[in-house]
């Protein structure tokens, strides 16, 4: 299908993008396109003007301090995906940008519109939740800030007003000593998970969990914040008995049917692949990961489900 008519406007500032939502009737931004140009195309939007983002340079790239990293709403995932710094310091970003889509999706994907698409299987939504983000939302009356445990409003609503543009995001960072994993089940390589798991462990200097970020993504409308998760972990030293009875946890949430699994798979996906990613974050925490990981491997050898559909 072809686009319903539209007219195309190309700011050149911030100033200049705020002021052409604020005023325009039935506009949308467009960032990296990868998700608002296809629905443009088969008409599920049907916008009267476009905004285009892309020739906005204050809008792109990265400032770090020894607290935090903000990077700019239009920086490219695959700048992100290659970057040191990133790697080095917020590495569930790295790893769960390895996750989305291909290489030609993060060539143009943004982070800022990865947020704004807010869906609820989007890797960069759930890293965003486990970090504490901060999004930053420039409007007519300025630059406002929003704690990311806010920002979903409901499935694919950011807490964005209509005459606001989102600028940047601030991500606080942890001690360099933390360990992290992202892991996702989805039914092909680059596609959205069905149930995605985010998790950061942080240890003290006597082994034991001091800090824990435990988040579901594909499991509702919204990434899950698993605080129950995270407060068992929380002064335990890590075992694989402990993690294995804090994700079981998991089972219990509520989750989402569609067309795609059940919402008792999903449930028990999340029990699974939060245990994965726990195990392997206190792993990566503790600088033991081949003794974690072989545990790990012998809890997982069990027999799986027949099919996507069945429960557990």
């Amino acid at each position: 299908m072809k686009p319903s008519p539209f007219t195309y406007h190309d700011p050149r500032t911030i100033g200049d993008a705020v002021s052409l939502i604020g005023s325009l009737e039935n506009a949308r931004a467009l960032a990296g396109g990868q998700s608002l140009m296809a629905m443009i195309n088969m008409r599920f939007v049907q916008p009267d003007h476009l905004i285009d983002l892309n020739l906005i340079p204050e809008l792109a790239g990265l400032e770090t301090s020894e607290t935090e990293i903000r990077i700019g709403a239009m920086t490219r995932q695959r700048e992100l995906e290659f970057s040191s710094v990133i790697a080095d310091a917020i590495p569930l970003m790295r790893e769960a940008l390895l996750n989305v889509g291909h290489r030609q999706t993060r060539n143009r994907g943004t982070l800022g519109g990865s947020l704004c698409h807010l869906d609820p299987s989007a890797e960069l939504v759930s890293v965003s939740a486990a970090c504490d983000a901060i999004v930053q939302a420039a409007g007519p009356n300025g630059t406002r800030e929003i704690p990311f445990a806010e920002f979903p409003q409901g499935f694919m609503s950011p807490a964005l007003d209509p005459d606001e543009l989102l600028v940047g995001v601030r991500y606080p960072l942890w001690e360099k000593s933390h360990g992290a994993c992202f892991t996702e089940f989805s039914r092909r390589h680059g596609d959205f998970a069905i149930v995605s798991a985010a998790a950061m462990i942080q240890l003290d200097k006597q082994g034991s969990i001091c800090r824990a970020s435990l988040v579901l993504g594909g499991v509702d409308t919204a990434p899950v914040r698993m605080h129950e998760v995270e407060a068992m972990l929380i002064g335990e030293k890590p075992c694989m008995a402990l993690i294995r009875e804090a994700s079981e946890r998991c089972r219990f949430i509520d989750a989402i049917d569609d067309a795609m699994v059940t919402a008792a798979y999903r449930r028990s996906l999340a029990a699974v692949m939060s245990r994965r990613a726990v195990s392997t974050a206190c792993a990566r925490a503790s600088g033991i990961a081949g003794s974690f990981l072989e545990q790990l491997a012998r809890a997982e050898h069990r027999p799986r489900p027949a099919s996507m559909g069945g429960t557990q």
